[in-house]
């Protein structure tokens, strides 16, 4: 065979990669891939191609060390970026796919011996680099769970200095942390069995799923005590503002930017219909952020098709924001209580299981907050909107 596969797959890297991404996203299977820039993606994939031609190519030097470097570093930036198993799996299917599809005239041009060898050593190299990309995916995994516990260890220091001298709603707090923290007790400990039985390395999937486990889990739980200190410094008073001149259109744009991928796995549409708000106001941008966070991710969660549209204008000397959904709306006999902490909406068909059921009422605090108020109007099957009013500058002495 006169041509040499390794310099072909140099000169046509490009092209394998615009088609490997193109495929990546439209591929409902790599989720993660759908919120991440082109050179996220892409990662790198250009440089384990090169250390993958050099292992088919006569004239190029043989670098084995470099595509299993480059291997690890695309399991670790993988798991940065919140990869799970079978979304890593499946991109290096599309890629070993866009590879053929790429070379298949050149691989044609052989023997029928040549092309049997180049197809295995193509496959063996490929099958090397998705070993190697897990084992160090595994290890930032387990790495970011030793972070978590770690951020755990601190948070409940400082929840049971605050619980020590507030009891109200202890059982409450139990009850929801009950789950989660069972579930990280548990898989944590199947998941050190199975290190200790798989000692070799011969089988990482189990420990992939458990570890997965875990960290959903921890991070349910981390997020559950964040939610409830987050009160509690607003009850003690220790909540401070940081005013500062705020652009509320671009504000809201990032937020709908940061939750759009939320929306569109369920196919909602976020609108933005904020012509007619304030150039500028003097507000706290992290609090009212975290307001306008919470009340566009609530409408997602409880909407199943339609739309979210957030309207922002101005009001004479204040400001309002409305978040209208086309959710499952809210019964008016249990519309007064939506800003007590643990009311979830509902029974089964309103309740989310991932809701901590404190997001409304850290709304409702910030809002107080930034001298604001909030109103609700809901329709069962129709949707709800929520109406925040704000002054156009905070008054720093109240």
């Amino acid at each position: 065979m006169d041509k040499d596969l390794g310099k072909i797959l140099l000169a046509k890297t490009n092209t394998i990669i615009e088609g490997w991404i193109e495929s990546i996203r439209e591929d409902m299977d790599v989720e993660s891939a759908k919120s991440l820039m082109y050179t996220s993606v892409r990662n790198s994939i250009p440089l384990v191609l090169e250390a993958l031609a050099t292992l088919l190519s006569n004239s190029l030097s043989n670098r084995p060390q470099k595509l299993d470097d480059n291997s690890l570093t695309h399991g670790i930036v993988r798991a940065e970026q919140g990869y799970d198993v079978a979304e890593i799996m499946r991109e290096y299917a599309l890629l070993r796919q866009a590879i053929f599809v790429v070379l298949k005239p050149d691989l044609l041009f052989g023997s029928k011996e040549e092309i049997l060898e180049n197809v295995r050593l193509i496959d063996a190299v490929i099958d090397r680099i998705v070993s190697l990309s897990l084992e160090s995916f595994v290890e930032m995994r387990l790495k970011q769970l030793k972070e978590l516990q770690s951020q755990l260890i601190f948070t409940n220091q400082e929840l049971t200095r605050l619980v020590a001298s507030q009891r109200e709603d202890l059982s409450h707090l139990a009850h929801e942390m009950k789950t989660p923290l069972n579930s990280i007790m548990g898989f944590s400990t199947l998941l050190l069995q199975q290190q200790q039985k798989l000692a070799k390395k011969k089988d990482a999937s189990l420990n992939l799923q458990l570890s997965e486990k875990v960290i959903k889990n921890s991070k349910q739980l981390l997020r559950l005590i964040n939610d409830i200190l987050e009160i509690s410094r607003y009850e003690a008073g220790k909540m401070q503002t940081n005013l500062e001149l705020v652009d509320p259109r671009s504000l809201i744009q990032i937020v709908a930017e940061a939750l759009e991928h939320l929306a569109e796995q369920k196919n909602l549409e976020i609108i933005l219909d904020c012509d007619r708000a304030p150039e500028e106001i003097i507000s706290d941008r992290l609090r009212l952020q975290q307001i306008v966070t919470n009340l566009i991710s609530n409408a997602i969660r409880y909407t199943e098709s339609g739309s979210i549209t957030v309207t922002c204008y101005t009001n004479s000397d204040r400001w309002e924001i409305a978040i209208a959904d086309t959710g499952i709306g809210i019964a008016p006999e249990v519309q007064a209580r939506i800003f007590e902490p643990y009311f979830r909406v509902g029974s089964t068909k309103g309740y989310c299981a991932e809701s901590t059921g404190l997001g409304l009422s850290i709304v409702d605090k910030m809002v107080k907050l930034l001298q604001g108020n909030i109103k609700l109007v809901s329709q069962l099957e129709k949707g709800s909107t929520f109406t925040v009013t704000f002054p156009q500058a905070i008054d720093s002495q109240n």
